[in-house]
């Protein structure tokens, strides 16, 4: 099987924010139809709740699958050659390989049983119902739940049509969202058949009468009667042909639409242009010039959320906001309705760019943690803001991909960012940001262990900053092609390479992460011709310039060098420690090909104590993890020595028998498990909450955060007033309480409370 789930969860439905009404014989047929099919599509007008009974029917069937139930919302999808990425990532699947990835996604679920529910398909049905054939014919274990607005077309298809809600949920559901907004309000004797009437009105919509609910916190119940039976008699009679109930729908959202003020409709409008989530910046910049002010936003998005147009969303980064799929196509309606949507396409695509660059300005420093987590928030936006790019400025939509560098090599999106890069060089003109794009690309395809087109791509980049010349591209190019040159076991020319980048990002006085690697790489070169002194070194002094920056991502490869060396030396309570450390900050990142060194590396360390067990265990973990990754071991000869040693000897430990039983074991661990076995501390305490308990008092906790803020000592004393032998103290007893040797495992500790 291919890949590995992300924290060894069975699934990833999202729990229910509201209460579920009525649906109680949809929910059961559903069921009963999944039990008799393989594909079952939910199918009807939209707002007429499918997401909500297929997130039911799938909540309650869940024990019938073995491998969990994973939800899929392709709402945000805006290019169909994503959609086989989108699943993969649902799903938690991570290849960074250079294979097809419906090939991925084939091999991965061939084997389990599992439910996969696909949300808002519409748009991108085509595409959909060819990955569904393919993965139904692949995998016999598999089920899928669809939501679409047609049919997907796909052989032994079963349709179920969400027809609206009869009289009775219609006015419980009106109650419980009326309540919400005004409390005490219930359906009584005397206001039964209003409530009904309004209902009939809204022709039994759940989303309609949601619509229509909150409007109390601002009518009575006769207003919002009248107002309703005048305007649907309008609006509804004005329209003809179609559904009716279509007509129905349009009619509550043109209703709530036109209950909006001004600058409400204009932000309702405007807002459709994001894609997934987005934050109150991101509004301000996208949303607002002509008439309408950025400090205005605020409060029609406030505006938009108290009538249920906007659902605000909490994440751990602040509150993010969300307009629900139907609304969001009516918004991008009335903003081509408008002729406006070129210009807030723009103003969005040159927002993401912008915060694109700022993320990679802030990548070498102490939020290197946050902004993973706020580009994971961004993805579809970003999705959304290259495809633009590609339809209307292609030197963007390259300076765009490759400025996304450390979100493609850096967290775990190889594959993406290569789709992203190979398509931007494909028509790129000559020039700098073509040459980013190349050692960007070049790096990436040397990490997905691609090594023919990364050396062409690199050789060109290279052969281009001579010729320029670009000594920014030529110091990167050569530096990547080094490391392509040692991953293909060329030792000799890639030292060479390895030493003429780093004298050329000195004489840049260029200090970022990628500087930082070029020493640590040279140090793994070192490290092969069994140099360890010198690894050491090198390794030491990129360590020190990650912990002054508050860098972490890169300064972990420096520390799981270090665990070579100390493993060598003998020290093997210290190789263990720092073995850990290392996959401790990977697993801030998702950084796969960090995860499976350490893992290795930890793997060997145990076979060298005499843990054939744990040894076995890892090995089977990260045989796993490989085949996300590339070839194990790179398909280095270099690298993959010791694993062969720890091989051999945990093999001869424990006999053929008992080695592959235990190696299985270790290959069954979901990503998070292997994990969480590796470090040697159990999932629930690896992952704690805000609310976890914590050793440590409320000003050592400062101080832990404000070590996470990347804040020095000195920094540290002068923020809380008190001497800087106080603030040092402190910190040294935060060392000792937690057990860690370094700030940059308070860092990594502070960040994991606060996910």
């Amino acid at each position: 099987m291919g890949g590995s789930l992300s924290p060894g969860s069975k699934g990833n439905l999202p729990a229910d924010t509201t209460t579920f009404v009525g649906r109680r014989h949809d929910v059961t047929e559903v069921r009963r139809l999944l039990s008799e099919s393989r594909l079952v599509t939910l199918t009807g007008v939209g707002g007429v709740g499918k997401t909500r009974l297929a997130l039911r029917a799938a909540a309650e069937t869940h024990r019938a699958f073995r491998d969990g139930v994973w939800f899929v919302d392709l709402g945000g999808v805006t290019d169909r050659e994503l959609v086989v990425h989108t699943v993969l990532g649902q799903l938690g699947v991570h290849d960074d390989t250079v294979r097809q990835h419906r090939t991925v996604l084939v091999e991965h679920l061939r084997d389990r049983q599992a439910l996969m529910v696909l949300d808002n398909c519409e748009h991108v049905v085509e595409s959909t119902a060819d990955l569904v054939d393919v993965l139904l014919r692949s995998a016999p274990g598999l089920r899928v739940l669809a939501t679409s607005r047609e049919r997907l077309g796909v052989d032994g298809e079963h349709l179920w049509q969400v027809a609206p809600l009869p009289e009775d949920p219609s006015l419980t559901l009106f109650a419980e969202r009326a309540a919400a907004v005004e409390p005490g309000f219930a359906v009584s004797a005397a206001n039964r058949d209003k409530v009904a009437q309004i209902c009939a009105l809204l022709d039994g919509i759940p989303l309609a009468i949601e619509l229509a609910a909150v409007r109390l916190r601002v009518l009575t119940l006769d207003h919002l009667l009248s107002r309703l039976d005048n305007t649907f008699r309008v609006l509804v009679e004005g329209k003809r042909g179609g559904v009716p109930r279509h007509q129905t729908l349009q009619a509550a959202v043109d209703w709530s639409f036109h209950l909006c003020t001004r600058s409400e409709q204009m932000l309702w409008a405007r807002a459709s242009v994001f894609r997934g989530t987005f934050d109150l910046e991101a509004a301000e910049r996208v949303c607002s010039g002509d008439s309408v002010a950025p400090d205005d936003i605020v409060h029609s998005l406030s505006g938009l959320v108290d009538k249920s147009v906007v659902v605000a969303e909490q994440h751990p980064s602040g509150t993010r906001f969300r307009l629900l799929e139907p609304l969001r196509q009516y918004g991008l309606e009335k903003l081509r309705g408008a002729g406006r949507e070129q210009a807030v396409r723009e103003r969005h695509r040159d927002h993401f760019i912008e915060w694109a660059e700022h993320r990679e300005k802030e990548w070498f420093g102490p939020r290197q943690p946050q902004i993973f987590l706020l580009t994971r928030l961004e993805h579809a936006n970003l999705r959304s803001a290259l495809d633009f790019c590609f339809e209307q400025d292609g030197e963007r939509a390259v300076y765009l991909a490759a400025t996304l560098w450390f979100y493609w090599a850096g967290c775990g999106m190889l594959g993406e960012g290569r789709y992203w890069l190979d398509r931007a060089l494909a028509d790129a003109k000559p020039g700098p940001e073509r040459a980013k794009a190349l050692w960007v690309n070049g790096y990436v395809a040397t990490l997905q262990g691609d090594l023919t087109p990364s050396a062409r791509m690199l050789e060109e980049c290279r052969q281009y900053a001579l010729s320029v010349p670009d000594e920014t591209a030529l110091a990167y190019s050569t530096h990547r092609l080094a490391c392509a040159l040692l991953v293909g076991d060329d030792l000799d020319q890639a030292e060479e390479l390895f030493e003429e980048a780093i004298l050329l990002y000195r004489g840049q006085g260029t200090v970022n992460s990628h500087t930082m690697l070029a020493g640590i790489e040279l140090a793994i070169a070192a490290t092969f011709r069994h140099d360890f002194a010198a690894a050491e070194r090198l390794c030491v002094e990129a360590k020190a310039v990650g912990e002054e920056h508050g860098e972490l991502w890169a300064q972990a490869y420096a520390i799981y060098v270090l665990a070579l060396c100390a493993w060598v030396s003998g020290d093997f309570a210290r190789a263990d420690q720092l073995g850990r450390e290392c996959l401790r900050i990977k697993r801030t990142f998702h950084d796969l090909l960090g995860i499976v060194l350490a893992i290795e590396v930890l793997a060997w360390i145990a076979a060298t104590q005499g843990n054939a067990v744990r040894a076995a265990t890892l090995l089977g973990a990260t045989s796993e993890i490989w085949q996300s990754v590339g070839y194990p071991m790179f398909g280095s000869r270099y690298f993959g020595a010791p694993h062969g040693e720890c091989e051999a000897a945990t093999i001869s430990a424990l006999g053929e028998q008992e080695f592959r039983a235990v190696f299985r074991k270790g290959m069954d661990l979901e990503l998070e498990e292997a994990i969480s076995f590796a470090i040697g501390e159990q999932l629930a305490e690896e992952t704690p909450t805000s609310a976890a308990p914590t050793p440590l008092t409320k000003r050592e906790q400062q101080v832990a955060d404000l070590i996470a803020g990347g804040m020095s000592n000195k920094e540290i004393a002068a923020k809380l007033v008190i001497a800087r032998r106080t603030a040092e103290g402190h910190v040294e007893r935060i060392l000792q309480k937690l057990g860690f040797t370094s700030r940059a495992q308070i860092a990594t500790w502070v960040t994991e409370r606060r996910s």
